[in-house]
């Protein structure tokens, strides 16, 4: 099939077999977008005859966006080396008629993991991931990007996200998710009240236990909640605490 798909990595030797190999049920070109790996990672990813682009890390929107140019196909599947397709997503892309789609990308639905653990109430969290880059891209936002487009169409088909290897990864990945979050906030020039820790704390567990329903799933699930809601208040307390900084160094 003429899809091409980018995988960016860094230090990724232990997945990048998998999602080379998974990439492969739909895609005629690989194109791994390498942030100066110091492990066997663009070894491995030559071997299996991907092709190794190296780049300094720009951002999750930036480098993502950044690997297209080199891409010899129009359409373009985007996975993260923690990623692969489910097996519904391979049938789903088999299907499409690229010629004749009026969609500009597909997005799927993403099943993520702690270990062996499916953690239900981060389900569906929708993505497009194959996309016609000629129509559309990455935004090139420092954080969390996503591909920016008005006309993609929702397959019923999932990624299947293996995100973390155990909670320990969860709460070392989510120090800097708040970092990253309060120092771009703060950049913005977004200000924070000191209400705002309490009140962003409380509405991310009620989220995830309530709206997402996760307190009827399992222990697992409330260890989730308690983890986004200790995140959530600690990103407005670094941003409150970069305003007092701020403040001060303005005198």
């Amino acid at each position: 099939m003429n899809i091409t798909a980018t995988i960016i990595t860094l230090n990724e030797e232990k997945n990048i077999k998998d999602v080379i190999l998974s990439a492969k049920e739909v895609c005629d070109e690989i194109i791994v977008i390498d942030s100066q790996s110091t492990d066997k990672t663009r070894q491995i990813a030559e071997e299996l005859g991907a092709k190794v682009i190296i780049q300094p890390y720009l951002g999750d929107g930036p480098q993502k966006a950044f690997g297209v140019q080199f891409a010899k196909n129009d359409w373009i599947l985007s996975l993260d080396a923690d990623e692969r397709l489910d097996l519904d997503a391979i049938n789903e892309i088999k299907q499409i008629n690229f010629e004749k789609t009026k969609y500009d990308g597909y997005s799927f639905a993403r099943k993520t993991f702690v270990g062996k653990k499916l953690i239900r109430q981060w389900y569906p969290d929708r993505v497009v991931r194959l996309y016609n880059h000629n129509k559309c891209n990455y935004s090139t936002s420092e954080g969390h990007a996503k591909v920016q487009t008005k006309y993609a169409k929702d397959l019923n088909a999932h990624i299947l996200h293996y995100s973390y290897k155990n909670y320990e990864e969860v709460i070392k990945t989510s120090y800097k998710f708040i970092e990253r979050g309060a120092r771009l906030a703060n950049q913005d020039g977004k200000k924070a009240s000191k209400m705002d820790p309490f009140i962003h704390g409380f509405g991310a567990l009620f989220k995830s236990l309530i709206l997402k329903k996760g307190i009827f799933y399992g222990i697992n699930e409330i260890h989730i909640a308690v983890i986004s809601s200790f995140s959530a208040y600690m990103k407005y307390t670094l941003m409150l605490e970069m305003q007092e900084n701020d403040s001060l160094d303005n005198k």
